[in-house]
């Protein structure tokens, strides 16, 4: 169990254990499944939510409220994570009772844009980088309270690792310009 104390049901094919030897496993107490196809060793505890969305949901993009708060662009903590996910992947978002989660259903088109990396609690997961945070939060606008979104773009107004010209491309490409240089010239020019 390399994969953060998680292992899959393919992890031990790959090993040559059979499926009902992994049933065994599990009713002799050596393992524990965590959901379908998901297992971890007995009492293991520290399995972090971080953790379980890296192997759970590798195709997800920490977005938006979750995001925020991460690059400290928001002072509150969400209460679930905010996940960016091709709208193929709704069936597996549905079964995720683990972690609480709210997904977001990404157009192909805009799904890669602004995607990085970066370390949650020492999980490395992909996350929308700074410019594409701030162009979600544009996006969703209604969905967001009035002082969470100020607080957002004054901090990343004042953000020394900001990249305009990425918020620019990414506005466009997401056809969020005008709105967002709007804003964001009356910040950094005032």
């Amino acid at each position: 169990m390399n994969n953060g104390g998680i292992a899959k049901t393919a992890d031990f094919v790959a090993e040559g254990i059979k499926n009902y030897e992994v049933v065994v496993l599990c009713k002799e107490g050596f393992i524990e499944r965590i959901r379908r196809g998901f297992y971890q060793l007995p009492h293991s505890n520290q399995i972090t939510e971080e953790q379980l969305l890296q192997e759970i949901l590798p195709q997800g993009i920490v977005c938006f409220e979750s995001a925020l708060f991460h690059y400290g662009y928001s002072d509150f903590a969400p209460r679930e994570w905010s996940v960016a996910v091709p709208r193929t992947a709704s069936r597996a978002v549905k079964k995720i009772e683990e972690f609480p989660i709210k997904a977001y259903y990404i157009q192909k088109d805009f799904l890669q844009i602004g995607k990085s990396t970066d370390s949650f609690n020492g999980v490395t997961l992909a996350v929308y980088d700074r410019e594409r945070t701030i162009c979600d939060c544009f996006k969703y606008r209604t969905k967001l309270d009035n002082e969470i979104f100020n607080k957002a773009v004054n901090a990343y107004a004042a953000d020394k690792n900001k990249n305009l010209a990425n918020l620019s491309r990414y506005a466009r490409e997401m056809k969020l310009y005008a709105k967002v240089t709007n804003v964001t010239e009356v910040l950094l020019n005032g």
